[in-house]
């Protein structure tokens, strides 16, 4: 298990010992990453004495913020189990409810997506988030109704066969178009979703969201142009 962090102090120590907790009912084999992005809020004073205390911990430190694709990349590289699971630091996603997703994880699924059934969050991002949910499913022709929902379990096995390349958030439908493509399974199940405690979302800014439709105008270009049709000349 493993989560990106990046400005989560009010959170993430809290999400790592109900991790721990978690996963101590269902096996004797597993490891907590941390993937600390860079954060100024005293995040990575903080994890580095969590890490002396619990010992299934391991904290990966980038020297600077290197962006949310970039965090999952590091995780994604970093875990060493046959499966594994990642959700965000802000804690807005119960670990509690990873039984659900593992339910789901038969011998013929690849990749469990968990989906909001209700989103807990201002008005106007709930009615953003939906029309970036639409869109995004009928741009990419995705499998899943929420691939914005970074609450997910997957087989290790799939890092070698696909091999991502955002640093953004924009990574998201990166991965669930390239795993798709890849011929990999998907199974779905509803979770619940919390209002943020602590910190902001780094996402909702205009140049942000600006800098994140070129890069999905460049990522649907690659992914439902170029590689649909790799002789294209």
């Amino acid at each position: 298990m493993f989560f990106p962090c990046y400005n989560d102090k009010g959170t993430i120590a809290t999400l790592v010992l109900e991790a721990k907790m978690v996963l101590e009912n269902i096996t004797d084999d597993f490891e907590i990453i941390v993937v600390e992005d860079g954060s100024t809020d005293g995040s990575r004073e903080l994890l580095v004495e969590l890490e002396k205390e619990v010992p299934q911990l391991r904290v990966i430190l980038h020297e600077k913020n290197n962006g949310y694709g970039a965090a999952l990349q590091s995780g994604f590289r970093t875990a060493t189990k046959d499966l594994i699971f990642y959700t965000d630091g802000d804690a807005q996603y119960d670990v509690k409810e990873i039984p659900k997703l593992l339910a789901k994880m038969t011998a013929n699924i690849d990749i469990v997506n968990g989906y909001k059934i209700k989103r807990s969050d201002p008005f106007h991002r709930i009615i953003i988030g939906y029309i970036y949910q639409e869109v995004m499913r009928f741009a990419f022709w995705l499998p899943i109704k929420d691939p914005d929902c970074d609450f997910r379990i997957m087989r290790r096995k799939i890092f070698d066969k696909v091999t991502l390349t955002s640093k953004t958030g924009t990574i998201c439908i990166e991965m669930v178009k390239k795993f798709q493509q890849a011929g990999f399974r998907f199974a779905e199940v509803g979770v619940s979703h919390f209002f943020r405690i602590y910190g902001k979302s780094q996402f909702f800014n205009f140049p942000r969201v600006a800098r994140t439709l070129i890069q999905l105008v460049s990522l649907w270009f690659e992914l439902m142009v170029v590689t649909r049709n790799p002789h294209r000349k």
